[in-house]
């Protein structure tokens, strides 16, 4: 993340989706919009081959010379690139491709001469020109972290004070994650490690957030400091289950002896003294009247679902999945939908193809049906009303059981509404649908699928809380 003045620019990793890289922009470091994505379809190029939890990786996101950078990799094809933008929201430029660099995880940063640093997970360093693409030599080793610990990466390299800091990533993205740090006099080091490493993690602790790591420093336009960094939010019994992905947190930083030192980290609505400054609430209902889609909305691998088929419906071919990120423990999803004649298609959430839940018109029924790895079965049939079907999916983070040392993460209802009333088809276990047992890095996708032929959506709704 990076700040301009008092506005704070946000970039998150977006894997197999398109488009990628999603931009938010927040004015006090709590409250969060996306105004954009940085990757197009065209500048992805993803193609089939692209699996679940592949493409791309971890961006970093400055403001240099009037400009704004980010750089990351897709490691399904393409390497490390370079794209930049004279506002956030976009548009962003044509990627420039560095294929001197290796690894993921990239990093730029600018000394006083101008010379511009690129670090990747290794822990490896090199100059480069950020305007061509050109390594101006070869990827040196330089500090990675705690002997013995898995997995240096996350590299960000700044200038603070009289000495250069590189904070790092360590110890795997699961339960060992953490965050550490070393200062040199140059940019290049020779680098120090921090005696109190790791500055931050929740290793070995019962406490909400785990997983904590992958962090970046900011300053606060008040002059406070800042870490940003990913957590999980597992639940249910052991071995804790994830199902929102890796989520972005905040702590406050103090500075004792020339080293940073991270408080507490608390609920993810408290955050700095700064004033709040909320953005005006979002429709939770898409009613796709609008000539492109909300930057919020994203797809597998391609754009496919369509605005332009059916004036003020969203249309889905066979095969499209078109969705959002779920964003709360707690969710409730609705979305009319018609299929046309031999078609099947409807609401799914979804973590990859091999692990969903969806409550489909089929025919003259409406069916929920589950796929967890290879096996694929229907769990419920309901007669179709007449017209468009009102389908329904509801999350409910508290579980079934909240007390059973079994339990899982959350519970999945499919169904529809029937004579103003919702039908049940479904109550599903979600921790089929969480990292730890579907493998990846990804968090839930909640939207519209057709499974065969062609179905419309005439609206979207989207409601949640973490209560």
């Amino acid at each position: 993340m990076c700040r301009v003045g008092e506005d704070y620019y946000l970039a998150c990793s977006s894997f197999e989706y398109v488009p990628g890289v999603p931009i938010l922009h927040s004015r006090d470091l709590v409250h969060w919009r996306q105004i954009g994505n940085a990757l197009g379809e065209e500048q992805l190029g993803f193609g089939p081959w692209v699996p679940a939890s592949g493409g791309v990786y971890a961006p970093t996101l400055r403001h240099h010379d009037g400009l704004f950078w980010l750089i990351t990799t897709n490691v399904s094809g393409g390497g490390t690139v370079i794209v930049t933008a004279t506002d956030p929201a976009g548009p962003w430029s044509d990627p420039v491709r560095l294929p001197g660099i290796t690894g993921i995880d990239p990093d730029i940063a600018w000394d006083a001469d101008g010379t511009c640093w690129c670090t990747v997970a290794g822990v490896a360093q090199a100059r480069i020109d950020p305007k061509t693409g050109e390594t101006l030599e070869p990827l040196r080793p330089t500090w990675s972290g705690t002997p013995g610990a898995q997995a240096p990466e996350a590299p960000h390299l700044y200038r603070i004070g009289e000495w250069w800091y590189l904070l790092i990533a360590e110890g795997g993205t699961e339960r060992g994650h953490s965050v550490s740090i070393a200062r040199g006099p140059r940019p290049d080091g020779p680098f120090e490690p921090c005696p109190a490493n790791p500055i931050l993690t929740h290793r070995g602790t019962n406490r909400p957030i785990q997983n904590t790591g992958h962090g970046d420093l900011i300053q606060a336009h008040d002059g406070s400091w800042w870490l940003f960094f990913l957590g999980v939010r597992p639940r249910g019994g052991s071995p804790g289950y994830h199902v929102l992905g890796r989520e972005t947190f905040l702590a406050p930083v103090t500075w004792v002896d020339g080293w940073p030192v991270v408080g507490e980290v608390g609920p993810v609505t408290e955050g700095p003294t700064l004033p709040a400054a909320p953005w005006p609430a979002e429709d939770e209902r898409d009613d796709f009247r609008e000539p492109r889609l909300h930057p919020r909305w994203i797809e597998p691998r391609a754009a496919t679902a369509r605005l332009d088929v059916r004036e003020g419906w969203l249309t889905v071919p066979e095969g499209g999945f078109a969705g959002r990120r779920q964003q709360h423990l707690s969710c409730r999803v609705q979305a009319r939908a018609e299929a046309e004649p031999g078609a099947v298609g409807g609401l799914m959430v979804r973590l990859d193809e091999r692990h969903w839940y969806g409550v489909h018109v089929d025919g003259d029924q409406v069916i929920a049906e589950a796929r967890i790895g290879p096996l694929r079965q229907v769990l419920g049939i309901h007669r179709r009303p007449a017209g468009p079907a009102l389908l329904t999916i509801a999350i409910d983070g508290a579980g079934p059981d909240p007390d059973s040392p079994t339990d899982s993460p959350d519970l999945v209802r499919l169904g529809l509404v029937a004579d103003d009333m919702f039908v049940s088809l479904a109550e599903l276990d979600g921790r089929y649908l969480s990292t730890e047992v579907a493998g990846g890095f990804t968090g839930r996708v909640i939207g519209m699928a057709s499974l065969r032929g062609i179905v419309h959506f005439d609206w979207f709704s989207y409601t949640g809380s973490d209560a």
